[in-house]
């Protein structure tokens, strides 16, 4: 088995103009349930959530984007470390500045990630819990109006691209 190991300190972190952290390794991991009994697909959709490590409840994985990776790589490596998920990390959702809880200005990029893989060990098993919830739950979740925004942004693109599947076939 290999282990694996969360990266740690701040030494390769990207910092905006305003010096405020780039943290764009935020995404939101999903799949579609297959033992749905809904012929709606949208109702099959389930989004992974994590405890926070501060407790201020359930969130989707983040993290900065360093200075020797990708963005599409940040998001990858958080989901991996946070959420112990591999998958798909799809085209953004959009990006939002908001104040942390230090105030300062951060910039947040956000992607999907279509889960391929559920580790049964990963980084920060011992500091997080993960749970597969609707996106109705983890939208109450959302403490962040950007990350609901982003949220339904996800389910626009998803249902559309079922729309046009579904066409496709009709055709």
């Amino acid at each position: 088995m290999v282990t694996l190991a969360a990266r740690q300190g701040r030494q390769l972190q990207r910092y905006s103009s305003t010096g405020g952290r780039l943290v764009v390794g935020r995404c939101i991991p999903y799949k579609f349930d297959v033992n749905c009994s809904s012929n709606d697909l949208l109702h099959s959709l389930e989004v992974l959530v994590i405890s926070s490590q501060k407790g201020y409840g359930m969130m989707f994985p983040k993290g900065g984007w360093e200075s020797d990776e990708t963005v599409k790589q940040a998001a990858s490596r958080e989901a991996l470390e946070e959420a112990g998920v591999q998958g798909n990390v799809e085209r953004r959702l959009g990006k939002w500045k908001y104040k942390s809880s230090t105030q300062a200005i951060n910039e947040s990029v956000m992607f999907p990630l279509k889960v391929t893989e559920e580790l049964v060990h990963w980084p920060e098993m011992s500091a997080r819990q993960r749970k597969w919830v609707s996106v109705e739950e983890a939208r109450e979740g959302c403490k962040h109006p950007w990350m609901r925004e982003a949220l339904d942004r996800l389910v626009r693109r998803l249902s559309s691209l079922i729309r046009n599947r579904k066409s496709a076939t009709v055709a």
